[in-house]
């Protein structure tokens, strides 16, 4: 049987980043679709844990950000340069939104 589940693009990217980790570390391909069957397996084996994960979550963390990761953080900065002169907010505003 074979059926399709919409995921969000945070969690496709997701698990193309662990389906790229397990490669690495394993040295073997891996598709997502046994990423999906072990990580369903391992919610079910742990019932309990898992139900209870809603639980604590309160409504819905599926839209919470969890912020930029150190190395997107280096390569967002590594594009920026210290030009040496002070910007004040009134110019930036003045820049953007012609105030």
């Amino acid at each position: 049987m074979s059926s399709s589940v919409d995921v969000s693009d945070r969690t496709k990217r997701r698990l193309e980043q662990l389906q790229a980790a397990v490669e690495e570390a394993t040295g073997r391909e891996v598709s997502q679709r046994e990423l999906l069957d072990r990580l369903v397996g391992e919610g079910y084996d742990s019932k309990a844990a898992f139900v209870a994960s809603f639980r604590d979550a309160g409504e819905s963390d599926s839209d919470d950000w969890e912020g930029l990761s150190e190395d997107e953080r280096d390569a967002f900065l590594a594009g920026t340069s210290d030009w040496g002169v002070e910007t004040s907010e009134d110019e930036i505003d003045r820049t953007l939104y012609g105030k």
